[in-house]
């Protein structure tokens, strides 16, 4: 059995995880799995103590996208029933963010689907943050409209949007086999020109899309590697009508100890456990925060979310608090 108190200790003085160590979390008994969410919870409190960050999702355009991508309902190739409409107005997306800031969330993500974002769509979302950011100074403002150029990164940094989200959501390697109406390599230019434009980068995954554990590491190692400030982790929630409509390789063992891995791999960032926490962590939803320092409230795009009232009563029950903070940038604790 790997001591991973002693793991917690290399990392926090610096070490980079192995390949061998990486597989050996994923690769854990069971039976050693308290051990191992011990060791991570002391990586995560040393850089965030018991602070949970909650995030609001907003899909201000929803359907309607020229993709391919295996996993989505709203990709051209998705038969899933799903509600489709073109970009919201900018009254509505400013509301979005009021009810944001009423539920506690420290930061509001606009997301819209499709390839990136046209003139128009990019206008009414600068407008909007721009109306928000002068109603909610300290709220963290994602977006998440897709690839980008380098002077559409440029204008959403100077409308006031904090970070921007863009997934690679599998490894290089797999990629292929996801979608291939773009490359690995767009997602991840996309990531440097939101670092380059002076953004906070957030990019992350989805675990369960047939995947190999060494896919796992890989990508884990890849977000490692591009210092992504926030890292959603995304467990599969297939969608019936999608190419991975069925799929269903996950347990809520092996969903924590993915969620370790991420920590181990990534001690200083932000871990937050992202869509299908409800439907593949079920009951073990509670254990994911002691790796992982935040989570979505409310509905993803396309599907339900667990009731808000609930996620306060697990972080209530936890003896977690609401982290409210933009960035945390030193140790909570020692």
């Amino acid at each position: 059995m790997t001591n991973y108190d002693v793991l917690a200790e290399k990392v926090l003085a610096g070490h980079i995880l192995t390949d061998e160590e990486a597989l050996s979390i994923l690769d854990s008994p069971d039976d050693d799995l308290l051990a191992l969410l011990h060791g991570a919870y002391k990586v995560r409190k040393y850089y965030y103590g018991n602070k949970v960050k909650l995030n609001m999702i907003m899909n201000t355009k929803s359907g309607l996208c020229p993709e391919n991508c295996g996993y989505c309902a709203q990709s051209i190739v998705s038969k899933a029933p799903i509600e489709k409409y073109s970009m919201m107005k900018r009254e509505e997306i400013i509301a979005g963010a009021a009810r944001a800031a009423e539920l506690n969330a420290g930061t509001f993500c606009i997301v819209a689907s499709g390839r990136g974002p046209a003139n128009r769509e990019l206008e009414i979302v600068i407008d909007s943050v721009k109306e928000i950011k002068s109603k909610h100074e300290h709220m963290t403002v994602c977006a998440c409209l897709g690839l980008l150029k380098s002077d559409q990164a440029k204008r959403l940094k100077e409308a006031g949007v904090d970070r921007y989200n863009h997934n690679i959501n599998t490894s290089e390697a797999h990629h292929e086999t996801i979608t291939t109406s773009h490359t690995y390599g767009d997602r991840v230019n996309t990531v440097n020109l939101a670092k380059d434009a002076g953004i906070s980068p957030c990019s992350g995954v989805i675990i369960g899309m047939r995947e190999t554990k060494e896919d796992v590491i890989a990508m884990a190692r890849s977000l490692h590697v591009m210092d992504a400030d926030s890292i959603p982790v995304n467990f599969l929630h297939a969608v019936d009508g999608t190419p991975l409509g069925g799929t269903d390789e996950l347990n809520p063992r092996y969903c924590l100890k993915v969620l370790c891995l991420f920590r181990f791999m990534n001690p200083t960032k932000e871990i937050r456990i992202s869509g299908g926490r409800e439907v593949n962590l079920r009951s073990l939803q509670p254990f994911g925060l002691y790796p992982a320092n935040s989570i979505f409230i409310g509905d993803y795009l396309t599907t339900e979310g667990q009731e808000s009232n609930r996620d306060r009563q697990m972080l209530e029950d936890l003896g977690f608090e609401i982290d409210l903070e933009p960035l945390i940038k030193e140790p909570v604790t020692v």
